[in-house]
């Protein structure tokens, strides 16, 4: 039975009755804002209630310093940075980026996504690195830190990136058969055209020329198979000797592919035609970024991709950072030295498309290419026109293979952090570990393997995205509303802070119902804004009558301290805890954390899902026009599993305490109370029971004092 640590004090005597229940009538200390403090003190106390013995856990300083030296770190920052930027930069920067600037107007599509990285990107970031650090842990139990409840949202981003490595290996998979096909295969020396590679790459290596019209899959292309197998043992190797060798390893998977790009680009643009391609890189059609809302969900979504956010890499690779490294300005580095080379890349992409089009005699946007045909249609065909060109395209295909290795073995580094860190998992050894992860998601890849493999990839790639940006707005919500949430309920009330929360949510999600529920886009912008103004304004108006209340009751708020703790107390409590370990945390981050990007992601989520087909259906559930099964089917589970997983862990935490770390530096807000009866003894021929003995046991590496959550057996 659990037991919220302030309810345990009659109604009416607040939580200072509650401390007086643990320290001892007349040991109170006095209220302080630092944990610290409490911390301090916690060896000397004891319950003076007769009968009542509570053994208080030992100070955590010497385990955490222990933790300190035990736990194993980048060998230097540099290896940090090389390994954080080799898992942003990959695929998705040199040809997902150049994909949707040739789909979205060109340099318009720069627009959403700048916003996108300075709004969102960076913040969710700082805030993954950040609590990786503070936490020392992967992205399961630093939620399960903030709210053994929330330890969901930390399952649901690993499990996501375990799915998105599943497809992502058979892409560099892809990549390698290339490579290996260019020895026996002289296509790219013929002086075909585009659409010829385009062909080529879906029929022959992918295998897709014996699917038939229903789309399904007929047969395993054991070819991919066997590329698959080399990534996977290469992926392992990577993984297997732990963070230290993953960051050498990083300098050369991170540093040989920026070298090479460098090569290509002063390649391309010294061709023929690469100016006209560089001007549309650089042109705009403004008209998309109101005409096509989806180029917002779009822009996002990217940055997710190119950042390695929402996946929990980042929230591991921080835990592996000495705790003081400067958070912010880490994740400033990754997500510029990302973006820099999403843009640069574009220009040697746009430069080969200007390449290709004068050879072609035609205007840039005929070419008509998109996604994996843009890169394989484009640059592997300009490349094969130059002197020795079937060597150029081999190491452009050894190029993209580097970009995509370190991606793939980030993505498992996320999810194998957060199990060699659990009390259930943690004795294991890693190799172990790695051996059955490697061996569980190489067979769960079979399925991309299939003729039909680019078809499973592209939906699941889709709904990936829902999940992603799920997974980001539950991140901020956590960090900016639930953190220290039972010290706010506390002083507040339960009514005042979850009637401001549905204040604030319930506006959204009307203003979202109003603007993509009406088929009018005049009429539903309209109703949507006027919708979230009245609802707020009604919200509002009930949590100062219920605040009104509060201060003619106790009469110790001043407005100015009650609103202070509502809207701002616990999303500046952790930025003042985290920068008290990782350094500076500027005030509009926690801003941004709090209330703009939870909302900001239930109108993404609702733009994504009332998308429609070019036949006027929703594109949930009938994308790109792929049948129900199973394609479709498989994509919509991606997001129902990882429901379920934040649903249980809300509902029923206990399922996930195996994910526990075992010896966290930062203290936990729950304790359990073991009590025992006394054996009976006889005084004066009357049969004593005794009192019974009550102990609070706690792990004395994460227990804080007093605990915010009692639980007795």
């Amino acid at each position: 039975m659990e037991t919220d640590a302030s309810s345990i004090a009659s109604s009416n005597s607040g939580y200072a009755q509650f401390l007086s229940f643990f320290y001892g009538s007349g040991n109170v200390p006095a209220p302080t804002s630092s944990k610290n403090t409490m911390r301090a003190s916690q060896q000397s106390m004891k319950s003076d209630i007769i009968g009542v013995e509570f053994e208080a856990p030992p100070s955590t300083d010497s385990l955490s310093e222990g933790d300190e030296k035990d736990r194993e770190r980048w060998s230097s920052r540099a290896a940090f940075y090389f390994a954080a930027v080799g898992s942003a930069v990959g695929f998705g920067n040199i040809w997902r980026f150049p994909a949707l600037v040739y789909e979205y107007g060109g340099g318009a599509f720069f627009i959403p996504y700048a916003l996108a990285v300075i709004f969102v990107g960076l913040p969710i970031m700082v805030l993954e690195i950040s609590l990786g650090q503070y936490y020392e842990t992967g992205d399961v139990d630093v939620f399960g830190g903030i709210h053994r409840r929330l330890r969901g949202i930390g399952l649901m981003s690993v499990a996501c990136g375990y799915m998105v490595l599943t497809y992502y290996s058979m892409l560099v998979s892809w990549v390698s058969h290339a490579f290996f096909d260019s020895f026996k295969n002289d296509i790219w020396v013929s002086n075909i055209s585009g659409s010829d590679a385009k062909g080529y790459f879906y029929s022959d290596i992918i295998g897709m020329s014996t699917l038939g019209a229903d789309l399904k899959p007929t047969r395993i292309v054991w070819k991919n198979i066997g590329c698959s197998l080399l990534t996977w043992s290469i992926i392992f190797l990577c993984v297997v000797f732990g963070v230290k060798w993953t960051g050498r390893i990083s300098f050369f998977t991170m540093g040989f592919p920026l070298l090479l790009m460098l090569i290509f680009l002063g390649r391309a643009v010294s061709l023929e035609g690469s100016r006209d391609g560089i001007d549309q890189y650089l042109s705009a059609d403004w008209s998309v970024l109101h005409e096509q809302p989806e180029v917002w969900v779009k822009a996002v979504s990217q940055v997710f991709f190119s950042l390695s956010i929402t996946f929990g890499i980042m929230t591991a690779y921080g835990s592996h950072c000495k705790r003081d490294e400067p958070a912010f300005k880490n994740a400033s580095v990754i997500a510029v030295s990302d973006t820099l080379y999403s843009f640069v890349s574009g220009f040697a992409v746009f430069a080969s498309l200007g390449y290709l089009a004068s050879q072609k005699g035609v205007d840039i946007q005929d070419l008509e290419y998109s996604t994996f045909g843009l890169i394989f249609g484009s640059w592997p065909v300009a490349l094969g026109t130059l002197p020795g060109g079937i060597h150029w395209v081999r190491t452009f295909f050894v190029m993209l293979f580097f970009l995509g290795i370190d991606s793939a073995y980030s993505f498992m580094d996320g999810f194998l952090i957060v199990l060699t860190d659990t009390v259930f998992l943690g004795n294991v050894k890693r190799n172990y570990l790695v051996i059955g992860l490697t061996a569980v998601a190489w067979l769960l890849s079979f399925i991309y393997a299939t003729d039909a493999g680019l078809i499973f990839l592209d939906t699941i790639d889709y709904y990936i995205n829902f999940v992603m940006i799920l997974v980001g707005g539950a991140e901020c919500f956590a960090a900016g509303w639930i953190y220290n949430i039972e010290e706010q309920v506390d002083n507040l009330g339960a009514s005042i802070v979850f009637s401001f929360m549905t204040t604030v949510y319930g506006s959204v999600t009307l203003a979202c119902i109003l603007w993509f529920g009406i088929s009018n886009r005049d009429s539903a912008l309209w109703a949507g804004f006027l919708g979230l103004v009245i609802f707020f304004s009604i919200g509002m108006s009930f949590v100062c009558y219920l605040m009104y209340k509060k201060k003619q009751e106790q009469g110790l708020w001043s407005w100015r301290s009650m609103f202070y703790d509502l809207m701002f107390r616990n999303m500046m409590d952790l930025r003042d805890d985290l920068s008290g370990v990782v350094g500076y945390m500027p005030v509009a981050w926690a801003v941004l954390v709090k209330y703009f990007i939870p909302p900001l992601m239930i109108v993404l989520f609702s733009i994504g899902c009332a998308a429609k087909t070019s036949t006027g259906e929703a594109k949930f559930s009938h994308y790109e026009g792929y049948p129900l099964l199973p394609f479709q089917m498989l994509g919509i589970m991606t997001v129902v599993f990882a429901g379920f997983l934040l649903f249980t862990s809300l509902i029923m935490p206990q399922m996930y305490a195996m994910f526990q770390k075992s010896n966290s530096p930062v203290p936990s807000k729950d304790a359990t109370i073991h009590a025992a009866p006394k054996q009976s003894t006889t005084n004066n021929g009357v049969e004593d029971f005794g009192i019974s003995t009550f102990s609070l046991n706690a792990d004395a590496a994460t227990s804080v004092w007093p605990p915010k959550s009692i639980s007795t057996y």
